[in-house]
């Protein structure tokens, strides 16, 4: 082998797709390449100009230029040109121009075809941008042995056969079989049917009241039963578990019990696990004490992180433990203040709302108050109660909202009637705070006290969205505005100077607009649904494109994956937390899937123009 083909197999190898590619392969493709030298200013390909090979960048840069003289990119070392005409139309769409001198390898198109035919992860490489970004997730998933737990199904290791009663055996019976059995817990099932449980936690509770133990548990067992079916996974059954305080989850399929799950099963198949880290916050009594633990909680994640988990199931586990602080803080300043005077739910707002949580996430929370409430007579309570609990987060580690978006804020604290008057004045009158808050309480979820409360003012307001066409336009051009960072040269637009001179922000410019477009299709198609991931889903083939809904989400998913592992490395470090990211710290191939991810968004941006009134608003 002549020491220029070792440099061009030596070069192919260091770049996408190539280095994939067995080394044999690879030997073999070296010796099928030309050189091909040009100056600058020269014009490689035109519109309209039939092309019939690869091209790969040795040196040099080029530009791609569409039919009314834009700048769609430009290309540098490594990157490829002219491989649409190969897998597609072989008339080219683009015109190709020189920017420096450069020195440019190129592969004919038998040669490339036999290369796509023997290795379908080169022709996905140059299948499209939404495929590269679809690729990486998926690798970035099964990487980790960690995400393939949490994605584990609970009819994979649920206890079959689980122990159960009818509702007519006593206390003292039910007592003694969990005894004799050695379980901590009882379904209870008349007729075939599903009819409540009782476990040893309610069996303390009943002890504690005096109850006589010839009381059937039929008279004393939760019947607002939780279930879920065989192939829910893990990290589903572990959130749910979380939020609802429950240790037990009985798997029922098509009407019938086929197991049980409790919360030790999962803490053994996870070994570390934020049920344990809700359990301790349970039991802290003030919020120092809590702060610990929260940022243990926050350490688990990191570990996640930096084993290649999932960005939505970190994401999903950061939420549980916040969920979790604010419950207990809850349950602190009742303890302190008394019985609520009216019944109320506390409601948390933006990504906590959307289970969608970050390391830098800060605090955004409200109280909805039943219709009783008076505010001679009650005011003073829940303006303690929110007090404490808002400062309780600030100290236990998460950040009062620097825009005041929170419970101790009375503005955010109305009575279920206010909450749905409200809703519909930012509905019909959709002006720019109108338009800011209604962003964010859109993504409302009810965490403790009578979250039926959030549920049906949540549920309303988004029924009365859904015809809402001004706000519509309003919602599009918001998601239009933020614009992904995306410049005329080498792809990433990044900040010039200043504190965070050479990066770029992941959440402004990418991640709050996917939310916004989920948001805003979510809401024409009246889904009262909170998470992103969720709502294009649901949201796909009646409101929005089913291949735009895709790509978004797989969007969605990157931005997320490098913002997580940018923040987990600043909290490592002890930096501050930011969504700011320095591209030149990124692997070649994730800057290129970074940039693949923006420009999904600018391209689903561009559609919402054509479909909403956007130049009218």
């Amino acid at each position: 082998m002549s020491v220029e083909i070792e440099e061009i197999r030596d070069f192919l190898g260091k770049y996408e797709p190539f280095r994939h590619l067995a080394p044999d392969e690879l030997d073999r493709l070296s010796f099928c390449w030309k050189i091909r030298y040009v100056r600058r200013g020269e014009h490689l390909l035109d519109i309209g100009e039939p092309n019939d090979n690869l091209h790969v960048l040795r040196s040099g840069a080029i530009d791609v230029i569409d039919a009314n003289g834009l700048l769609l990119d430009r290309r540098d070392v490594g990157q490829s040109f002219g491989h649409s005409t190969l897998i597609g139309d072989r008339v080219s769409q683009f015109t190709v121009i020189a920017v420096e001198d450069c020195l440019i390898l190129t592969l004919d198109r038998e040669f490339f075809q036999k290369l796509v035919e023997d290795y379908p992860e080169v022709k996905r490489y140059y299948a499209g941008v939404s495929d590269r970004v679809r690729r990486a997730n998926v690798e970035q998933e099964n990487s980790s042995p960690d995400s393939a737990v949490l994605r584990t199904k609970l009819g994979q290791f649920a206890i079959e056969n689980p122990a159960n009663t009818v509702s007519t055996t006593t206390l003292q019976d039910a007592a003694r079989i969990m005894n004799e059995l050695r379980v901590s817990s009882l379904l209870i099932i008349d007729n075939d049917n599903l009819v409540g449980i009782i476990t040893d936690r309610d069996m303390r509770k009943v002890v504690a009241h005096n109850t006589p133990v010839s009381t059937t548990v039929g008279e004393v067992m939760p019947t607002k039963l939780v279930t879920r079916g065989s192939d829910t996974v893990v990290i589903e059954a572990m959130v749910l578990m979380a939020e609802r305080d429950i240790h037990h989850l009985p798997v029922v399929d098509d009407g019938r019990v086929t197991g049980i799950v409790t919360a030790a099963d999962i803490m053994r198949l996870l070994k570390q696990d934020p049920i344990y880290v809700t359990g301790e916050l349970s039991s802290a009594a003030t919020p120092e004490g809590m702060a610990p633990i929260y940022t243990a909680a926050q350490e688990m994640a990191v570990k996640y992180v930096e084993r290649g988990v999932a960005a939505q199931e970190v994401q999903a586990l950061l939420t549980v433990s916040a969920d979790a602080l604010a419950r207990r803080l809850l349950h602190l300043a009742e303890e302190k203040l008394g019985p609520p005077p009216v019944p109320y739910a506390f409601v948390v707002l933006g990504s906590q709302g959307r289970r969608e949580m970050g390391f830098a996430s800060d605090q955004d929370n409200a109280l909805i108050l039943d219709d009783t409430y008076n505010e001679a007579l009650h005011e003073e309570y829940f303006a303690q109660l929110a007090d404490y609990v808002c400062n309780g987060l600030a100290t236990a580690g998460q950040p009062l909202c620097p825009g005041d978006m929170m419970a101790s804020n009375p503005k955010w604290r109305m009575t279920v009637s206010q909450w749905q008057s409200s809703f519909h004045y930012w509905i019909t009158a959709p002006e720019p705070d109108a338009l800011l808050w209604a962003m964010t309480f859109f993504d409302m979820r009810g965490v403790y006290g009578e979250t039926d409360l959030a549920d049906a003012v949540h549920a309303q307001a988004v029924e009365s969205a859904h015809g809402a066409t001004r706000l519509h336009a309003h919602l599009a051009a918001l998601a239009s505005r933020w614009e992904p960072p995306l410049g005329i040269f080498r792809g990433l637009a990044v900040d010039r100077k200043g504190k965070y001179a050479h990066t770029l922000n992941v959440k402004k410019g990418g991640v709050a607009a996917c939310v916004q477009i989920a948001r805003l299709v979510a809401i024409e198609a009246n889904k009262a649904v909170l998470p992103t991931r969720t709502r294009l889903d649901q949201a796909a083939g009646v409101s929005f494109p089913r291949k735009n809904a895709r790509d978004l989400r797989d969007a969605f998913d990157f931005l997320n994956a490098v913002s997580l592992r940018n923040q987990a490395q600043q909290f490592r470090n002890g930096e501050e937390l930011s969504y700011q990211i320095k591209p030149s710290r990124l692997a070649k191939m994730e800057r290129e899937n970074l940039r693949d991810a923006f420009q999904i968004l600018k391209t689903v941006q561009s559609g919402l123009a054509v479909r909403y009134p956007i130049r009218n608003v």
